[in-house]
């Protein structure tokens, strides 16, 4: 099972992002291509009944049918260039969504390929170990819920399941991107499967876990496509913002217009109109939903399914970060680390005996101890063909020994490796005495974190045995490069880092330490976990989780971002509100920050949008009083060339910032790790006073080129 589990694993992780990469939709911003493809579905947003969902936008709109018949009614070059830029500013809108929904539809597509007309192999009455049970074959589609099916190499697995019965090597490049092939199991927790994945070798019999139209993949599609986003409380409670302030500038508005005629300068509805719209948050309006979107799209990009909006968002307000310790802060294997010898042994000699000790050990602890011996005492890797007479004793989770037994110059002589207590008690069954050094060597080993393995000798001569031991060598638990420095980023975001593992408290703590995580969770059973969730919840927190058991499901389902693997078990899948597909459990971490950056962008552009509407009051107030009461022209700080051109310009401005402002927007602004302090002025400084500053250019710039068009002057 090891060395199944070691081939799932093989595959280099710079491997499998640039398969994925290769899967997956480029994620070129405002690729012309994507644009062209996106308007028509920005023309169907124009519908009321879906404009209402973003009430900003839903008044600009509704200005535009205003202005569009007062140009009719009133025919002006002047009116008809507001009427055609409020248009363009609600298709601008819809085109900043639709652009970030055409991506997931073309996610989508990508999915639907691996959807075929397959034919299930039905097994009728199947029981684990019961021979003769008759098979049907039905269409994919006739499954239901609980039903076996049998899938053999070179076919396609029909539904979502549980492998029940034997093992097989998969391939869900369809899925994931990955090419490199994958072990399914029954009885652990890498025995979930995905419907439109295809079995490479062996035999295995699925219990079917999903009903028709509700697999893994048609709620990949739905999720990807938007039909199954929902709007985040954040996003709600903004929209609501966004609403009122809409209310109370239209009110402002068209309380104004009985005070312009009492002062004899009353407005048109066009100007009027203009006016509303140069108030209201136009900008973030435009882009708030597509931040949305983006942000669950960056998580598809990186091979991430979020169940829901919300999960994203949470995402990025986690207080504490639950991480299991192996294969996501450790490697996952332990590796020989050094050969510790007794005293009277050289390293090489003991370096030596534990190098043919190992070589019939196929656990990648074995391999690593051949490894070690070769690259740092220059021992070559012996053969069974280069050792005559030598007789390999395999490594077994019964003896936990392996070794080796030779014939040197008529002497006999047997070595074994493995725990400390096999060993010596071979050790003694021989006639020897482990030596005093050995039992603090293997303390201090263990204190330390790591695991000591001991390297015995028994040599048979003249028909008398000696047996010794020759020292110790050392396993670690290797931590991932890069991983302290990970966890250093995490606390400058507030985050704190809990890791968890079955571990003993002495060795969590050795690899805690050398890892920098913040706390640790030592012997952890399913309980524990939960109650250290609960715990940090009713402290206010927000918790964030992987898993990949049956075992994890409770925990996964409690933690506010539960990130399931995709090669773990039904049951963690349905419980957590993430499916990594890379089943990468250090992801977690950039979830967390892609959930950071979804919650700056918004924050960021919302800090624009609101500085950004400074220019135009400047731009529209004075030019629609200056002739009631000239001393406003001193507003007129830009110098705009006329009322009718300085209006002109703020509505194009309005308009184009827009589109200028999508691919931030689905981009998300860069996430560097900084307190809320430091975040809050980083907005306030660059988004706040380039919100400031840009439209007064911008504003400016557009004035200086419509002043030559006549009507506009």
């Amino acid at each position: 099972m090891s060395s199944l589990t070691t081939l799932e694993h093989s595959a280099p992780a710079e491997h499998t992002q640039q398969e994925a990469a290769t899967h997956r939709v480029s994620g070129g911003l405002l690729d012309p291509k994507q644009l062209f493809h996106s308007l028509p579905d920005a023309a169907k947003k124009l519908d009321p009944r879906v404009m209402i969902k973003n009430p900003v936008m839903f008044v600009v709109e509704v200005g535009a049918v205003l202005t569009t018949a007062e140009a009719i009614k009133s025919p002006s070059i002047f009116a008809w260039v507001i009427t055609v830029w409020l248009w363009l500013t609600v298709i601008f809108a819809n085109l900043a969504e639709a652009v970030a929904e055409g991506r997931g539809k073309a996610q989508a597509e990508t999915l639907r390929k691996t959807k075929t007309d397959t034919v299930a192999r039905r097994l009728v009455g199947w029981k684990h170990g019961a021979t003769g049970t008759r098979e049907e074959e039905v269409p994919a589609a006739g499954l239901t819920l609980g039903d076996h099916v049998v899938v053999e190499a070179g076919q396609i697995i029909p539904g979502d399941g549980d492998v029940v019965e034997g093992v097989a090597s998969v391939d869900e490049s369809a899925i994931t991107g990955e090419s490199a092939p994958v072990i399914r199991e029954s009885g652990g927790d890498r025995s979930a499967v995905t419907g439109g994945t295809k079995v490479l070798s062996d035999r295995i019999v699925v219990r079917i876990t999903s009903k028709p139209g509700e697999t893994f993949i048609d709620r990949m599609i739905a999720l990807v496509e938007g039909a199954a986003r929902q709007k985040t409380p954040n996003e709600i409670a903004l929209n609501i913002l966004l609403a009122s302030l809409t209310i109370v500038f239209l009110i402002a508005v068209v309380s104004l217009q009985p005070f312009a005629t009492f002062a004899g300068a009353e407005q048109s509805i066009v100007v009027l109109v203009s006016l509303v719209v140069a108030l209201i948050p136009t900008t973030i309006g435009a882009l708030l939903s597509a931040i949305g979107i983006a942000g669950m799209d960056r998580l598809v990009q990186r091979n991430v399914l979020a169940m829901s909006g919300r999960a994203v968002e949470a995402a990025g307000d986690v207080n504490t970060l639950l991480l299991d310790k192996t294969g996501t802060i450790t490697l996952g294997n332990r590796q020989a680390a050094e050969f510790v010898p007794v005293k009277g042994i050289t390293v090489e000699e003991l370096a030596d005996a534990a190098q043919l000790s190992s070589l019939s050990d196929e656990t990648p602890e074995g391999r690593s101890i051949v490894v070690l011996a070769k690259e740092r005492y220059g021992l070559r890797a012996r053969a069974e063909g280069q050792l005559p007479n030598a007789e390999f004793v395999p490594f077994t989770a019964q003896t936990r020994m392996s070794g080796v037994d030779l014939v040197e110059d008529g002497d006999q002589r047997s070595l074994r490796k493995g725990a400390a207590t096999a060993v010596m008690h071979w050790i003694r069954d021989n006639g020897g005495h482990p030596t005093e050094d050995v039992g603090p060597m293997v303390d201090s080993i263990a204190a330390s974190g790591g695991t000591p393995l001991v390297v015995g000798e028994v040599v048979r001569r003249d028909g008398e045995a000696t047996a010794t031991v020759l020292g110790v060598i050392n396993l670690k638990d290797v931590v991932k490069a890069g991983m302290r420095e990970r966890f250093d980023e995490l606390r400058r975001m507030g985050i704190k880092t809990v890791m968890i593992t079955g571990d003993n408290p002495l060795t969590a703590k050795a690899i805690a330490d050398e890892a920098g995580v913040d706390d640790f969770l030592a012997e952890a059973t399913p309980e524990d976990k939960m109650a250290l969730i609960k715990k940090e919840q009713e402290g206010g927190k927000l918790v964030a989780m992987t898993g990949d058991g049956t075992n994890d499901a409770p925990a996964l389902a409690q933690a506010d971002v539960g990130v399931a693997m995709n090669t773990g078990t039904s049951a963690a899948k349905e419980a957590g509100n993430m499916v990594d597909l890379d089943s990468n459990p250090t992801k977690l971490i950039e979830i967390v920050e892609i959930g950071k950056q979804l919650l700056i962008t918004r924050g960021a552009l919302t800090t624009f949008s609101i500085a950004n509407d400074v220019a135009k009051y400047f731009a529209i107030i004075p030019a629609m009083f200056t002739v009631a009461y000239p001393g406003l022209n001193k507003l007129n700080v830009m110098g705009l060339h006329s009322p009718t051109s300085a209006i002109a310009s703020a509505i194009i401005f309005n308009a184009l910032i827009i589109v200028a402002l999508i691919p931030l927007a689905l981009r998300g602004v860069r996430y560097r790790p900084a307190s809320a302090s430091k975040l809050l002025s980083r907005n306030i400084w660059i988004y706040g006073l380039g919100g400031l500053v840009l439209p007064f250019a911008g504003i400016k710039l557009i004035d200086l080129i419509i002043q030559f068009i006549p009507g506009l002057r």
